[in-house]
């Protein structure tokens, strides 16, 4: 049976790792044509200097059942992004989704450091990596996208805009960075909305991506060993789990009512019936309001 995204082409712009991979993953599940972008390659490492890679990230999309296609690319290389969007084209004529998940700034940004102490090359950076490469993707993909009515744009940022406006997030640079997407969201829908096209933000909730399992020193298996330390962890999600909001969005022939709205995996979970690969259905931020933020001890009832 075609899946219901059969036909349809995305582009995830940094897809190597982390929610992007997630994304790129779920959307070929559904049967698109993905093409996967970012820096991390089998020939060379990107800053990060971590193993994962696009072509890694284009088998499993391939293995899921759609056609990924990996596209090294730095998207803070107007030129570079051009290419690519250029090779969409070329060799597709379309695109329905564009997912704008470039941030490469891990290493980048001090927690709870004011910004007279941050590192200010480090700062300035994270800005650029977090929140320049989505303007320069967007200019020149948007152009394709809006040829044919029904596209989407998801803008990903860490945080929904209710959380955010309340909460300090980590530090000056890094709350200016995800606050800055939130915003490009809200934007973007004004543009594209009367063009027939839909944006939004989107959030994961507490990742276990990658690099955050790395840092627990756990796996996806065993993952729940990191609770001892970190009891909160308990309402963590695997990166399949806002990949798959992505799709549903895609996939809703009333995506419009979405536009310029900030969403998250688990609020747009019981909207679609979706679930996480364990069968739950983790809403982090309610979670992160009601319990940890209000220091209440950890416990995930009611809230996966």
């Amino acid at each position: 049976m075609p899946g219901p995204l059969e036909g349809k082409v995305a582009l995830v712009a940094g897809a190597t790792r982390g929610a992007g991979r997630g994304i790129a993953v779920e959307l070929g599940a559904a049967g698109a044509t993905v093409y996967v972008s970012g820096r991390s390659t089998r020939a060379q490492r990107s800053e990060y200097d971590r193993p994962e890679t696009v072509e890694d990230t284009a088998d499993l999309v391939t293995a899921a059942g759609g056609r990924g296609i990996a596209v090294p690319t730095d998207h803070l290389d107007p030129a570079a992004v051009r290419a690519l969007v250029d090779r969409v084209d070329d060799e597709q004529g379309r695109l329905d989704v564009l997912v704008n998940d470039i941030w490469g700034a891990e290493h980048l940004f001090a927690w709870d450091a004011p910004v007279w102490e941050h590192d200010l090359d480090k700062g300035l950076r994270l800005l650029r990596l977090a929140v320049e490469t989505h303007a320069i993707t967007s200019h020149h993909a948007l152009p394709l996208l809006l040829r044919r009515p029904g596209g989407l744009v998801v803008e990903m940022t860490d945080g929904t805009a209710e959380y955010n406006r309340d909460t300090y997030r980590v530090s000056f640079f890094y709350d200016l960075a995800k606050t800055s997407v939130l915003r490009m969201a809200f934007a973007l829908g004004h543009e594209l909305g009367p063009r027939g096209a839909t944006a939004v933000a989107l959030t994961p909730g507490w990742l276990r991506s990658e690099i955050m399992l790395d840092q627990f020193g756990v796996r996806e298996d065993n993952w729940r060993d990191a609770l001892t330390e970190v009891p909160h962890f308990a309402i963590s999600e695997t990166p399949r789990y806002v990949g798959r909001a992505v799709a549903a969005l895609a996939a809703d022939p009333r995506l419009s009512r979405w536009n310029g709205q900030s969403l998250s995996s688990g609020g747009l979970a019981p909207v679609y019936g979706f679930t996480d690969l364990d069968g739950s259905r983790p809403d982090a931020w309610r979670y992160l309001v009601e319990v940890q933020d209000a220091g209440k001890p950890a416990d995930v009832t009611g809230y996966r």
